[in-house]
């Protein structure tokens, strides 16, 4: 319910389809086995559940994805070097705010 919930105040707010479509093709949907690292998905199932209530929707999807993406860097295994890529997410994360 939390995830529905969450997914339709983003998708109701103007220009609101933008992130939701945009995360899916950047990160994946999240139900993927092959999109986790020690168990912990990055896609947009992860960054609903973890969206804030209390935030305005597009901000706490935002905010929520970064939150995500940041745990991947951290779970990535050494050799992935993944946190290479973390400012250039960032920078397409700012979009989601507009």
């Amino acid at each position: 319910e939390k995830i529905w919930r969450n997914f339709y105040a983003v998708a109701q707010t103007p220009g609101g389809a933008y992130p939701l479509v945009d995360y899916i093709n950047f990160k994946g949907e999240g139900t993927s086995e092959k999109e986790r690292y020690n168990g912990q998905g990055w896609g947009l199932l992860q960054v609903l559940t973890e969206m804030d209530p209390q935030l305005n929707p597009r901000t706490a999807f935002a905010k929520a994805a970064e939150s995500v993406l940041e745990r991947r860097v951290r779970n990535a295994p050494a050799g992935k070097n993944e946190g290479r890529w973390l400012t250039g997410w960032k920078n397409r994360l700012t979009t989601y705010f507009q």
